[in-house]
C-alpha cells in the first residue's frame, strides 16, 4: 500500500501537495550527513554531551532570533546543559524580544498536576507574560499569538516518545495556527529518550482526542523535530489548508537514535510530575495503558508507571508475568499506597517492573501482556476506566476499541500485538522520509 492509500484509509485525504514546503534541511539530506563527532561522541561529560538545538542557538547568543517578536512554547525541560532555562537565557542575552511564553499541560514552570495548567500570568523571574496554552487548539493559539504580536514561534519541550503524551499535540495545534498566520516556526530539537523505533497500534479516525489528534502509532520513534516535519507535510495541508512555509528544525548534534538518554550527557528534568526519570519514560509507553483501567498506574508513588497494582492484586500476578518470560524485564511482587489519583490511601498489590535489558525490552508488548494476565487472573475484579463503554479512556490511549474488545474476548498478548503489525509497517514506511538522524551510529 502506498502513502496516498495509507493516508486515505486513515481518513486524511491526499497530502502530497505539501511535501516540498519544509524549509529545514530535508530528512534525506540529513540522513546522508555523518555525525560531526563520530562514534565516540556519546560521552557523559558536558564537553561531549549531545548538543540540543537550544544549546547551539544559546552558544550563538540567540542571534538567530534578533529582530523578531518571539513566542516561546516551553516548560521546565527547556533547559541548557547548565540547567538554566532557555527563556531566562534569552532574557539575559538582551538579544530576544519575547512576546510571550505559552505553557502546555503542567504549565511553563511545571507547578500543575496531570490534566491541569498554570493560569495566564506574569513570570516572576523574567516579567514575561505567560499564557495558559494547555488544551488550546488552532483558534486559541491564533488568538494568543495575535494578542502577543508573535512573529516567530519557538518550540522547545522534552518529549517522551508516546502518542498520548500531550506536548506533541500542543506543537501540532501551534503549527496549525502558525500556518494560518504565516508565522515562522522553529523547533529546537531534543532526543527521544526511548529511541528511534516505531511500535504499537495506529490511532484511527473517530478516536481523536487531546492525547491523540492525528494518525500516528503509539510509540512514534521520532524526535519532535522529525514529527514537526511529518505534521507539516502530511497533515497540515488538509487540516489547516496551509503549511508552515518557514519551518526550521535546529537539529541535534552527537545524538544517535539507538542511544539511551543516560548516554547523552544531558540533565533529565521531569517533563511532567509523574515522569521522574528516564527509566519512567522507558516503560511509560506501555504501562500508561493502565490509565484506561481502574488499576493504579503508580501515580502518587515514587515510581509511577513502574509500580502497577490494585487493591485486589496478589503475588500471583508477578509469578504469572515472570512465567511469560518477556524479554528484557523482570517483575517483582510489590505493594504500595497511592497518595493521588486512583485508590488514594489504599494498599495496592501488584508488581514493579525492572528492565534488565533495554535493547530487548518491548514496552508495548509488556503492557499488553500485563493487561491480559491481570484480566485472566482477576476476571471479577478487573475493570476498564469508564466501565468498558464505547467512550472508555482505553480507546483513546490505544487509538481504537480493538484492545478492549480483544482483551475482554480472552485474546492472547501475541494475538493482540499481531493485530496491528500491518498498520505499523505502513506508518514506519511513511515516517522514513522525515527522519533526520537515521544512519548515525
Amino acid at each position: 500500500m502506498d502513502r496516498r492509500q495509507f493516508i486515505t484509509r486513515a481518513g486524511l485525504g491526499a497530502a502530497t501537495a505539501g511535501l516540498g514546503t519544509v524549509t529545514a534541511a530535508g530528512a534525506a539530506a540529513a540522513a546522508e550527513t555523518p555525525s560531526d563527532s563520530g562514534p565516540t561522541a556519546q560521552g557523559t561529560d558536558a564537553g561531549r554531551a549531545v548538543l540540543t538545538g537550544a544549546q547551539q542557538w544559546a552558544a550563538d547568543g540567540w542571534t538567530a532570533l534578533s529582530g523578531y517578536r518571539v513566542g516561546v512554547i516551553s516548560n521546565p525541560t527547556g533547559i541548557l546543559i547548565d540547567a538554566s532555562h532557555i527563556v531566562d537565557s534569552m532574557v539575559a542575552s538582551e538579544a530576544v524580544d519575547i512576546a510571550g511564553v505559552f505553557g502546555p499541560e503542567h504549565g511553563f514552570r511545571g507547578s500543575a498536576q496531570a490534566g491541569e495548567a498554570e493560569e495566564t500570568t506574569s513570570d516572576p523571574r523574567t516579567g514575561v507574560t505567560v499564557y495558559d496554552a494547555y488544551g488550546a487548539q488552532e483558534a486559541g493559539f491564533m488568538r494568543m499569538f495575535a494578542e502577543a504580536g508573535v512573529e516567530v514561534v519557538v518550540f522547545d519541550i522534552q518529549d517522551v516518545g508516546a502518542r498520548f503524551y500531550t506536548y506533541i499535540w500542543t506543537m501540532w495545534s501551534a503549527m496549525r495556527a502558525a500556518a494560518r498566520m504565516d508565522l515562522k516556526f522553529v523547533v529546537l530539537d531534543r532526543p527521544n529518550p526511548i529511541g528511534g523505533t516505531a511500535a504499537g497500534p495506529m490511532l484511527f479516525p473517530g478516536y481523536e482526542s487531546g492525547i491523540g489528534q492525528r494518525y500516528i502509532v503509539q510509540q512514534h520513534g521520532m524526535t519532535v523535530g522529525e514529527l514537526a516535519q511529518l505534521f507539516n507535510a502530511e497533515f497540515l495541508p488538509d487540516d489547516a489548508g496551509a503549511v508552515v512555509e518557514d519551518l526550521e528544525i535546529v537539529e541535534l548534534r552527537r545524538w544517535r537514535p539507538d542511544s539511551r538518554y543516560a548516554d547523552t550527557g544531558l540533565p533529565w528534568v521531569l517533563p511532567s510530575p509523574n515522569m521522574p526519570t528516564p527509566d519512567t519514560a522507558q516503560v511509560y509507553v506501555g504501562t500508561c495503558l493502565f490509565e484506561g483501567t481502574t488499576s493504579s498506574e503508580g501515580r502518587g508513588t515514587t515510581r509511577p508507571f513502574e509500580l502497577i497494582g490494585a487493591p485486589y492484586g496478589t503475588y500471583h500476578w508477578a509469578d504469572d508475568l515472570n512465567a511469560a518470560e518477556l524479554p528484557g524485564v523482570d517483575f517483582r511482587e510489590a505493594y504500595f499506597v497511592p497518595t493521588i489519583s486512583k485508590h488514594i490511601g489504599k494498599v495496592c498489590g501488584g508488581v514493579q517492573l525492572h528492565v534488565t535489558d533495554p535493547d530487548a525490552f518491548d514496552p508495548i508488548r509488556t503492557g499488553v501482556t500485563m493487561l491480559t494476565t491481570l484480566k485472566h487472573l482477576y476476571p471479577n475484579d478487573f475493570s476498564w476506566r469508564g466501565g468498558g463503554t464505547s467512550d472508555g479512556f482505553i480507546h483513546l490511549l490505544h487509538g481504537s476499541d480493538r484492545l478492549r474488545i480483544m482483551v475482554d474476548a480472552g485474546a492472547s498478548a501475541d494475538e493482540i500485538v499481531a493485530s496491528w503489525q500491518d498498520e505499523l509497517a505502513e506508518f514506519d514506511q511513511l515516517r522514513q522520509q522525515y527522519l533526520l538522524y537515521r544512519g548515525r551510529r
